[in-house]
Formats: C-alpha cells, sequence, structure tokens
C-alpha cells in the first residue's frame, strides 16, 4: 500500500494520465499547460476576466509562438514580421502571457500580475498603443479578423510594389489570426471574408476557436451553421483539426498546408475544449469569470507540469523553450536587416520610399498641387468635385495613399487616376474595390493602417457611416489615421430622401474623441481638410462633401481654413458686429448671402464664420477663437444637420429638428429653413430678442476642466 497522501496521489495520477494521452513531448505539454495556468492565474488574480478561451486556445498559440512565425521582441516594429491579430480580444490574457514569454518588455510578470488594472500594459481587451506586440484594438468581436485583411492586402501591395527579382522577400510576412464564434457571427465578419476570398489573399491564416460556446451558453441555440461551407464558397481553403487537446501533429500539418497555398487565404477549424482543465471545462461558466481559487488549484493538479502551490510560475525548462523560440525570431529579423542593407545599396530610391513610408513621414512637397479657388473666375461645383480633385493632387506624390470606395466610386468621386486596381492579380493596384462592405471597409482600413508603410482611405454616402461606425470608433481609440470621404452630406442629396438624407450623423462623429470631422464650404477649404487629413496622422478625419454645387466664396482661404474656423466675411465698421453667422459646407454661401442682405437693408452689422472643422478650432488659443467668435455677440449656426453640438458655439440654431424628404434639393432647402431669406428673419429676431432681454450670455464665459 501507498504511503503518499491521497491528494498527492491524485495529483500524479491525473498529471500521468494526461501526459500519457499525450501525442507530444513532455515539454510541450508543459509548455501548454503553463499557458493555461499562467492566463488562469491572471483573471483570479484581477477576479475580472476571461479564462476559458485562453485555456483552450493554448495548443494554437504555442504553436504560433513557437519556430516559424517570425516575429522579434527586441524590435516589435519590424517591418517584415508576422502578424498576430487575436479577434476574440476577451482572451487577451493569452496574449499577454505568449508576448511575456517570448521576452516582450510591456509584459513582464509584474504586468501579468497588473492585469486589468489602471496604468498596467496589461488592459482588459488587446490596446495597440498601450502594449508592444498588440497590433490592433480588438474585443468588439469581428472586429480583429477584419483588420487581418487589412493587413494582408497591405502586404501584399508592399510586396508588390517593392520587391524585385533580386531581392523578393524584403516584403515577405504573414498574417495569423485567432478567433472564436462570436468573431464569425459578426457581420462585419462576413464582409471582409468575402472580400478576402475574391482577393484570393493567401499570407492571410486564421485559425478558427471552435470550442461551440458563446456567453449564453452552446452555439445549438443560434449557430448551426456549416462554417466550412460557408468559408469554402468564400474562396478560401478551409482545414479541420478535430483535437488539439492531445497533441499538435494535426495542426502543425494544417499550419504547414495553409502556408503552401498562394492564391486563397485559409481557416484552420479547431476543435477545442473552452475552460480545458477545469471542472468548468466546455461550459459557458468557464468564459467570463474567474475559475475559483478551489478550481484553479484543481486546473493545476490535474495538468502536467503544474503545481497547485504556486501562481504565476514558469518553470526554467519552459523560459528556456520560448527564449530559443524567440532567438529564432531575432536572427530572422538580424538577417532581414542585413538584406535590407543590400537592398538600399542595390535599389537606393525604393529603399529611401519605403522607409520614409513606414516611418510615416509624408512625400515632399505633398500639398504643393492641392488646388486655389479664385473667385469670379473658376468655376463653382459640389464639394465632393473639389474633394476629387485635392484626393488626386495629394495621392499623385502619395504612393501610400491606397484605398476605395463601397461600391459608390462614381458617386464619392473616390477615383485615382492611373493608379490602377488592387486585384488578386494585380496586387501593385492602390484602388480597392470594397464592394457594398461600408463596416469591413472601415476595419480594413484600420489594418492596412496598423501594418504601416500605407495611408489608407474609404468612401461611402455620410448616412452609411452608421454602418461603419462600430470600426471608425476602432479608428479613434487606435490613433489609426484613416481618411473616411463621406459624401451626399445633408438634405441637400435631394429625391433619395430621408433614408439617405444624414441628419444626426455629422453630430455623432462629432461627439467622439479623436475623430477630426472636415465640412469644406469650398476649393480651399476642401485644400484645408485634405492638408489636416495627411497630417493629423494619429487621428482619422471624415471629410463630409455635398452633392450639389455650392456658392463660390470671395474670401475663404486655404491658411485660414487650416484654423478649423474663420471669419470669411467680416462686419463693416468699428467695434464687435451686431449678428454672428456660423456655418459649414453648402450652408456657408446662404449665410454670405443673408449677411449682406442685413447690412444693406436693417443695418446689421454681420459677421459669417466659416467651420470647416470644429475640433481643429477648439485646438486652437483662447484669443485666436475669441477673435473670431466672441461669445457675447448674437450668434446663429446654420447647418442642414442636427442641431445638437451647435450650443457651444451659438445662442440660436438654423439645423434639422427631424428627418428629411424627398424632394429636389432646392426645394428641401426651402422647406426646412435653409435659405438666406430665412437666414436673414431668424438673424433679425435673435438680435431684437436680446435687445429686448438684456445682455447676450457669454459663450466663452465658463470654465474649462
Amino acid at each position: 500500500m501507498s504511503t503518499e497522501p491521497p491528494n498527492k496521489r491524485s495529483k500524479e495520477d491525473h498529471q500521468t494520465s494526461q501526459l500519457a494521452s499525450y501525442k507530444g513531448t513532455p515539454l510541450e505539454l508543459k509548455c501548454i499547460n503553463t499557458i493555461r495556468t499562467l492566463a488562469a492565474d491572471m483573471v483570479q488574480k484581477a477576479n475580472s476576466g476571461h479564462p476559458g478561451a485562453p485555456m483552450g486556445c493554448a495548443p494554437m498559440a504555442h504553436l504560433l509562438w513557437s519556430a516559424g512565425r517570425n516575429h522579434s521582441a527586441a524590435s516589435p516594429e519590424w517591418w517584415n514580421r508576422d502578424r498576430f491579430v487575436l479577434s476574440n480580444g476577451h482572451a487577451c490574457a493569452l496574449q499577454y502571457v505568449m508576448l511575456h514569454l517570448s521576452g516582450y518588455e510591456d509584459c513582464s510578470m509584474e504586468q501579468l500580475k497588473q492585469f486589468r488594472q489602471s496604468g498596467s500594459a496589461t488592459p482588459g481587451h488587446p490596446e495597440n498603443f498601450c502594449t508592444k506586440g498588440v497590433e490592433v484594438c480588438t474585443g468588439p468581436l469581428g472586429q480583429g479578423i477584419s483588420n487581418a485583411v487589412g493587413m494582408a492586402i497591405a502586404a501584399k501591395h508592399l510586396g508588390a510594389t517593392y520587391n524585385t527579382p533580386d531581392f523578393p522577400n524584403i516584403i515577405s510576412n504573414k498574417t495569423y489570426v485567432i478567433c472564436g464564434d462570436g468573431c464569425l457571427q459578426e457581420g462585419i465578419a462576413s464582409e471582409a471574408s468575402s472580400l478576402a476570398g475574391h482577393l484570393g489573399l493567401g499570407d492571410l491564416i486564421v485559425l478558427y476557436d471552435d470550442n461551440h460556446i458563446t456567453i449564453d451558453g452552446d452555439t445549438d441555440i443560434s449557430f448551426t451553421e456549416d462554417v466550412k461551407m460557408r468559408y469554402e464558397a468564400y474562396g478560401w481553403q478551409v482545414l479541420t483539426v478535430d483535437d488539439v487537446a492531445n497533441g499538435l501533429d494535426d495542426l502543425r500539418a494544417a499550419i504547414a498546408e495553409a502556408k503552401k497555398v498562394t492564391d486563397k487565404p485559409t481557416i484552420i477549424k479547431v476543435r477545442t475544449d473552452i475552460g480545458f482543465g477545469s471542472s468548468k471545462q466546455g461550459s459557458a461558466k468557464s468564459h467570463g469569470a474567474p475559475l475559483g481559487t478551489s478550481v484553479l488549484e484543481e486546473v493545476k493538479s490535474h495538468l502536467y507540469g503544474m503545481d497547485p502551490a504556486k501562481s504565476f510560475f514558469v518553470d526554467e525548462d519552459v523560459a528556456a523553450y520560448y527564449k530559443e523560440q524567440s532567438d529564432v525570431g531575432d536572427k530572422a529579423r538580424v538577417e532581414w536587416e542585413a538584406n535590407f542593407a543590400k537592398y538600399k545599396e542595390a535599389h537606393p530610391d525604393k529603399a529611401a520610399e519605403v522607409e520614409r513610408r513606414f516611418k510615416g513621414e509624408l512625400a515632399d512637397g505633398v500639398f504643393d498641387d492641392l488646388p486655389t479657388f479664385v473667385f469670379g473666375k473658376d468655376k463653382a461645383l459640389a464639394t465632393r468635385k473639389f474633394s476629387e480633385m485635392c484626393l488626386n493632387a495629394v495621392a499623385s506624390k502619395s504612393p501610400e495613399m491606397m484605398g476605395g470606395s463601397a461600391d459608390l466610386t462614381g458617386s464619392n468621386l473616390s477615383h485615382i487616376q492611373k493608379a490602377g486596381d488592387f486585384q488578386k492579380n494585380t496586387p501593385e493596384g492602390r484602388m480597392i474595390r470594397f464592394g457594398v462592405r461600408e463596416h469591413a471597409m472601415s476595419a480594413i482600413c484600420n489594418g492596412m493602417f496598423a501594418y504601416g508603410g500605407v495611408r489608407p482611405f474609404c468612401a461611402t454616402f455620410l448616412q452609411f457611416a452608421g454602418y461603419a461606425l462600430g470600426a471608425m470608433r476602432c479608428s479613434a481609440l487606435s490613433k489609426f489615421g484613416v481618411i473616411y470621404i463621406m459624401t451626399h452630406d445633408s438634405i441637400g442629396l435631394g429625391e433619395d430622401g430621408p433614408t439617405h438624407q444624414p441628419i444626426e450623423m455629422l453630430e455623432s462623429l462629432r461627439s467622439m474623441p479623436n475623430m477630426n470631422v472636415c465640412r469644406a464650404a469650398d476649393a480651399n477649404e476642401m485644400a484645408a481638410c485634405y492638408q489636416i487629413a495627411l497630417q493629423s496622422v494619429g487621428t482619422p478625419t471624415t471629410i463630409a462633401a455635398t452633392r450639389g454645387t455650392v456658392a463660390p466664396l470671395e474670401h475663404s482661404s486655404r491658411e485660414k481654413a487650416m484654423k478649423g474656423g474663420y471669419a470669411v466675411i467680416t462686419e463693416e465698421g468699428e467695434g464687435a458686429p451686431d449678428l454672428v453667422f456660423i456655418a459649414t459646407g453648402s450652408e456657408v454661401g446662404l449665410c454670405v448671402e443673408a449677411a449682406k442682405a442685413l447690412q444693406l437693408e436693417h443695418s446689421i452689422r454681420t459677421r459669417v464664420v466659416s467651420m470647416p472643422c470644429q475640433e481643429i478650432f477648439l485646438a486652437q488659443d483662447e484669443e485666436y477663437r475669441r477673435s473670431v467668435l466672441p461669445g457675447n455677440v448674437p450668434t446663429l449656426s446654420v447647418e442642414a444637420s442636427a442641431e445638437h453640438g451647435w450650443h457651444r458655439f451659438s445662442h440660436a440654431q438654423i439645423g434639422m429638428k427631424r428627418f428629411g424628404a424627398s424632394g429636389p434639393a432646392a426645394e428641401l432647402f426651402k422647406k426646412f429653413g435653409f435659405t438666406a431669406e430665412n437666414a436673414v428673419s431668424k438673424g433679425k429676431e435673435l438680435v431684437e430678442f436680446y435687445k429686448n432681454h438684456g445682455s447676450v450670455p457669454d459663450l466663452n464665459a465658463r470654465p474649462t476642466f
């Protein structure tokens, strides 16, 4: 009879049993179990998080962070690294553990212990600006896999542009993804995956964590489609691995097969068990809450090589293994750097350009060809036409500008001349035909920006920013300077009616932190908008443009518009004006007309302020802002959009209080009060109101916190 305590015998029996059934080396199993328990320890200490997915996905992560995926802890931003995206971002404990084991400084053991704590480098979902080694912000499901499509597009394009017969591997990386059931249920993933299949993105490899569990329970209650057939229909290679708990040979072979296929992306459907090794294995109970101290101790007693008495522990042999794998990645980087040095000698112009692009520097003279509108000479046009001129002016000198429209190129006027289409057989092209996929389009642009060396833009009608809003928010959060060209920006689009007329969209976007929203009144202001957009590398910019022709402005200028707001018409005489109009886009012209009438017919000295970008105006110093908008002068805002948001700048508003209507633009502007005559009438009323009610409230007399 054994003299060992029963609990120790039980531990040894469980661990021996796991090792006996595992088809791989004891060290490999110990490494995987270390990933599982470290992730569970993090969640337990934080008393918050998602332990189940990391425990189930640990075998996949181990294989991806072993030899075969090029990355460098010593140089996390190495251009030719293989990208990794954890699309099911709630499983981020897994990513932080792998970054720690691979030697990334931001994920020290101390940082693992600070998981989900304020100020740590291990936040509750991956944040690219917080943790080196994290490429994109994931968490909103479906965003990550869609970002990865953008990364694969950028890699394929840059490879086609800069690789040469004598240096075929300057850009030659692959993009790997781990995603879950939730990612594939999101519509954005369908949009992006469909486009990826069409484009034949062979360097995109997705590992699908097929654990059959969502928060509500088994996927049988809501997700019973055949994912394999779905992705085959998209044009992907689909491989299936039924078991990774008992060995990695099948997954290793599947990844090797995926690497061989270069004309289509690959998704590997990997059957896993959420919460592997715990009494909550296979249950939604392991998804979004700590396992509990007793359950975690039980897990460690069951998993080979683990000690229930130890937390946040990495044994020496496991640490040595991952150090060796990390050294392989560093060696690959050093070899690449030596090869790039030779490339610079052989192809100095190409090398200089790709270096500039990855540094995020603008090309010399990029703004030199932006148009200047000459009043009385140049023809009045719609601002979308001015946008087209500006886009082509900067794109001709910025080969990094790459993008397209959601099937509205001819309406958005977003085509770069002579750029060519990016297609499966023409990856050197810069125009992407996104199709009717607004949400994926925006997320793909985020991935392109995250990859580096590309400045993406995309276009649709402003109203359909609503479809793209989730990804646009990620642009702002991630500090990705994506350029959004949004035309048909008001009721002025006319006959298509209220389903297509944006009312609340401008204010929705303006309320988003770190998002520039530009609405130009003419060509000079549009040139400023494009200059603002390109210079705002860490801030996305939405450029809203009209469908219809706008009135020419005599006193506009790009230089003034670069301040976000300025007086396009100043009041006659000395002293403060009697009235200030503040407007954007197509409404600036009618305010100019109204100001002239108010002066001539009613002796009301009126200033007209054009504000193409509120965010840029608010960034100016107080002295400049007050010189433009005194605050204590009756101020009336005029914008064919929702009134909300204008109260900080104006005492009264002419705006939209309801959805629009179908009809010719001129009739709609008259119907809803966007005419010079109505601006005159309301301006007079506003001035009279404050004459009768005493002093004018100073809009600038408020604290700034």
